[in-house]
């Protein structure tokens, strides 16, 4: 992961957007970050670590530490940072959430956080996220590590730095997971368990079915009667193979038993077979005695029948000579029927022709003709009488037309002549109203001076509070101060007074006086009260120190507090809040006056322009209405001259009728009657003709037929579905007697050996029973020996197989259960440490060795971190635990035991070793750029040197370090800085470009 540039907009103590740009110094690799205590240093490192993570390493209570007090309420808040990470640029925007001016309605609104994240794609910026949530989501999958790890390897932030160094396993395995990418190994961890519980549970149930199935073959064997000569309660053998043997002796008895069913069964099918061929042979004697009575009493039935087959014969010949007469019988019937319907439909027609005025005795032929031509010409004068209602219609229409036109022609011409006076009237009003609007601007600005001159005012006098706090602060802080100097100097001046004391407590007899030489010691000094050791005057110092550090910060507020004050005060003028506020209200009232009446002649003026509008459509409308008037006159007396002269053809053709369609409907009437006279006439012409013709052809067929008259022949007439019954019947019953003539020959001819009565069946059947029971007896017998036997074959077969597989799940189970106890870190692996643990304490070894290539020579050889794998207490993780080891003493001892500064020596080291490491990792990220903040002041001159040596040297892998310290001593060792500097108005600023080369 590498930095390139840093904005800051309105962020911690910066006001106006600040640069740093990381790219810079790529060449120098080693860069300062200076400034005086509380400029803002460390607000760098909080703006790279909220860009990325919308959280800072200092503050745990939120964001809304981060806004710059000394920002305006219009000013925004924001920080920028464009980073690579595996050769893919980004950029990323980050707002936290803050108060600022309303848009409407004045006061204040909170604005959102927000966050927006961008890539680099063919040098243009692209959008990839646009909320919070989901900036950090993405953000999440493309850094690898948490906020805490960033801090931790990357931001070795203030408070933070020795996290790593004095972590406890379980958070350094957490850390070391997420760079060296080792999750996938608690996956094969997994994997294994859920492997290994699989086997388990696979072996369980082989052998539960193995089981299952022996304890199956035993129960089929006891409920078989199968089992060795255990007597009743005695208890089955325990030993797996003891059952076994047992169950193959039962076997060996099953198999015995169905040898013996097998010829038990063979011996009672030969009994049913003999005795079912006895009793077949008796029972087909006696159905041959049964069938010859049988046909001799149907012999006697067909004679009896005979008579009446007889007279069904006559009758069928009858019927067959009728059919032959029944066309012309039906032909003469149906001309009757035809003759009468015609009669009668010439009679009906005549009554018809009459009753429309026809006269019998004329000819009605040339009647129809002459009416046929009047009702062509009626018909035409129809269509006049239709046209003549349309035409007096479209007269009335007409009139009306014309009328209601004129009405409206009026109303027009009166509306028309009241728009002058009311437009008059809106031009008076729009001319006061526009002289009353023209002061809006003037007012709106006066009220935007009151407004500021209101909220300076309240500022003002809340700034007027402050100040006085900070004043009294700052006094309280002076006297402390001058107290903490006191009291340093009065030390001083007791431990002065007591070094005589000291020396003479010093003093043994006859050894030399560190001061005069002399062995002897007359008069030996006193110690006057408790004396004042190092520690005493060191703790008096540092109290001195701080009081003086509080002072100057007091005075910093105050001043800032005077300064604000002053500004704001000269803002307002001096006016007391009440008065500004009331001028305020003043200011909105008038503005409010303006406004409406700039209203007001808006509305005027688009009134005048509607009137206007108003007036013009009703000119154009009137003139359209006066060409519509003079169309309408024309129109009328062209339609008033068809109507008369259809009037004139009507009256004619109407005769003395009411009107052209009743005597239209008249004539038709009669026409229609005489038509239907002539019609029915030439149909009874015709009937007449057709019904003698089929009477004498009807004659001449019964003179040659079997029957005397007409009526005799329909007597006789049968259906066809009759005729083929009766023939049936006529045939059946002589088929019928042929068979049965011959079968009673045939049983006549055999009569041996006939008799056999009911008793002999009887006997006959029951032994024939007795032998199927017997048989059925021996079947189900056989078949159950047989199936037993299988069964139990089977199920033993099933047993050996089952107990095969239980031995084969065992072995594979074993095997499983080894290894996954092992990469779980359980027994048999006696260092307790999981497979993730194992691979992670080997990098941990790595980064201890490259931490201690730098930490020998930061040292001066005196310290080397060591890698520890003793398992840790109450099933902590073991395997990352890290030891210091001290040449001076030659014994291990804990990273918590080290000093400030050898611990900032400790974890600077291992911190530079981390980085390495990863980098080196092909599935890590890779970290080319490191911040260090703070630590350095805890080092003397030397080891300062050999620091800031091991911190030059990274320069070589191409990373670039930041370092964040106002000792004195890295400004002249490092070239490369950055500057941070408080302006006297309280805005931090960042210099950068005068400050890159010192």
């Amino acid at each position: 992961m590498k930095l390139h540039r840093l904005e800051l907009t309105g962020f911690g103590p910066f006001r106006q957007t600040q640069v740093v740009d990381f790219d810079a110094f790529d060449d120098d690799g080693l860069f300062l970050i200076s400034g005086r205590t509380g400029a803002g240093k460390s607000s760098i490192l909080d703006g790279v670590s909220f860009a990325l993570y919308g959280t800072v390493p200092r503050y745990e209570g939120g964001e809304k530490r981060l806004r710059s007090d000394h920002s305006f309420l219009t000013d925004p808040t924001e920080v920028r940072l464009e980073f690579t990470v595996r050769q893919t640029r980004w950029r990323v925007t980050r707002a936290p959430e803050y108060d600022r001016p309303a848009k409407r309605g004045g006061g204040v609104t909170t604005e959102i956080a927000r966050a927006e994240l961008e890539e680099l794609v063919d040098g243009t910026w692209v959008g990839r996220a646009a909320k919070p949530r989901t900036v950090g989501e993405v953000l999440g999958d493309v850094l690898g590590v948490n906020a805490q790890q960033f801090q931790q390897v990357i931001l070795l932030a203030q408070n933070k730095f020795s996290r790593f160094l004095l972590a406890p396993g379980e958070e350094r395995q957490t850390l070391l997971r997420t760079l060296f990418g080792t999750k996938r190994f608690e996956q094969y961890r997994d994997d294994l368990e859920q492997r290994r519980r699989d086997a388990q549970r696979e072996l369980s149930a082989v052998d539960a079915r193995a089981r299952t199935l022996l304890g199956e073959a035993e129960r089929l064997i006891d409920e078989g009667g199968l089992a060795d000569g255990r007597a009743d309660g005695e208890e089955r053998p325990v030993d797996l193979a003891d059952r076994r043997a047992a169950a193959d002796h039962s076997l060996q008895r099953a198999e015995y038993r169905v040898e013996q069913a097998a010829t038990a069964q063979d011996r009672a099918d030969a009994a049913h077979a003999a005795a079912a061929a006895a009793h077949a042979e008796l029972v087909h004697r006696a159905q041959r005695g049964r069938d010859r009575a049988a046909a001799r009493a149907r012999l006697t039935e067909l004679q009896e029948r005979e008579p009446l087959i007889a007279a069904d014969r006559a009758r069928l010949e009858r019927a067959r000579a009728a059919a032959t007469l029944r066309t012309p019988l039906e032909t003469a019937e149906r001309a009757e029927r035809a003759h009468a319907d015609a009669v009668a439909a010439a009679a009906s027609a005549a009554a018809a022709w009459r009753d429309a005025g026809g006269d019998p005795g004329g000819d009605v032929r040339a009647t129809l003709d002459a009416l046929t031509g009047e009702l062509a010409r009626w018909e035409a004068a129809l269509a006049h009488e239709a046209d003549l209602g349309r035409a007096a219609a479209a007269v009335r229409d007409l009139e009306r037309e014309r009328s209601a036109v004129g009405e409206l022609l009026t109303a027009i011409d009166q509306q028309l002549a009241l728009i002058p006076d009311e437009r008059a009237a809106i031009d008076e009003q729009l001319a006061a109203a526009d002289h009353a609007a023209s002061r809006v601007a003037d007012v709106r600005a006066t009220l935007a001076g009151a407004v500021d001159v209101r909220d300076a005012a309240r500022e003002a006098a809340t700034l007027a509070t402050e100040v006085a706090a900070a004043e009294s602060a700052y006094a309280d802080a002076v006297a402390v101060a001058g107290a903490a100097g006191a009291r340093v100097g009065e030390l001083l001046r007791q431990r002065l007074a007591g070094y005589a004391g000291e020396l003479a407590a010093g003093l043994v007899a006859g050894e030399p006086c560190a001061v005069c030489g002399s062995t002897e010691h007359p008069r030996p000094a006193h110690r006057a009260g408790d004396p004042v050791t190092d520690d005493d005057l060191a703790e008096a110092e540092r109290a001195r120190d701080v009081a003086a550090a509080a002072e100057k910060q007091a005075a910093g507020v105050a001043h800032e507090a005077r300064q604000r004050h002053a500004t704001v005060r000269e803002r307002s003028g001096g006016i007391a809040p009440d008065a500004a506020a009331a001028a305020v209200a003043a200011a909105e009232a008038q503005l409010r006056a303006a406004e409406e009446a700039a209203a007001a002649a808006a509305a005027l003026r688009d009134r005048r322009a509607e009137l206007d509008e108003l007036t013009a459509a009703a000119e154009t409308e009137r003139a359209a209405l006066a060409e519509r008037a003079l169309r309408a006159g024309e129109q009328h007396a062209a339609v008033a001259a068809d109507a008369a002269r259809l009037e004139a053809m009507v009256a004619e053709a109407r005769g003395g009728y009411d009107s052209v369609a009743v005597r239209l409907a008249a004539t038709t009437v009669q026409r229609d009657a005489a038509r239907a006279l002539v019609d029915a006439d030439a149909a009874l012409a015709e009937r007449t003709r057709s019904r003698d013709a089929a009477r004498a052809d009807l004659q001449a067929l019964l003179a040659a037929s079997p029957f005397t008259s007409a009526d005799d022949a329909v007597a006789a007439l049968l259906e066809e579905s009759a005729l083929a019954t009766l023939d049936a019947t006529i045939a059946e019953h002589r088929a019928a007697l042929t068979a049965a003539k011959q079968r009673l020959l045939d049983l006549e001819l055999d009569t041996a050996g006939d008799d056999v009565d009911e008793a002999q069946l009887a006997a006959s059947a029951t032994a024939l029973a007795d032998a199927d029971a017997a048989r059925s007896a021996a079947i189900a017998a056989h078949r159950d020996a047989v199936g037993t036997a299988a069964r139990l074959r089977g199920l033993l077969a099933q047993t050996d197989a089952a107990y095969a597989d239980v031995a084969e799940a065992a072995e594979a189970a074993a095997i499983v259960t080894r290894l996954a106890d092992t990469v779980a870190g359980r027994a048999p692996n006696t260092m307790k440490m999981d497979l993730e643990t194992f691979v992670l304490a080997a990098e941990l070894e790595e980064i201890v060795a490259a931490a201690n290539i730098r930490l020998a020579e930061m040292s001066s050889g005196r310290y080397t971190l060591h890698h520890s794998d003793a398992r840790a207490a109450r099933g902590r993780a073991s395997g990352l635990g890290i030891d210091v080891l001290d040449a001076h003493t030659g014994r291990l001892r804990p990273p918590q035991s080290l000093s400030g500064g050898e611990t900032f020596l400790a974890s600077l080291a291992l911190a530079l070793g981390l980085g390495e490491v990863v980098t080196a990792r092909a599935g890590g990220i890779r970290l080319d750029t490191l911040f260090v903040d703070e630590g350095f002041g805890s080092l003397d001159p030397e080891t300062l040197e050999l620091a800031m040596r091991t911190l030059d040297e990274l320069r070589a892998g191409g990373r670039t370090v930041g370092v964040i310290s106002h000792v004195e001593a890295m400004k002249e060792q490092v070239p490369a800085q950055v500057l941070v500097e408080a302006t006297p108005e309280g805005p931090s600023v960042i210099r950068q470009d005068a400050a890159v080369r010192r």
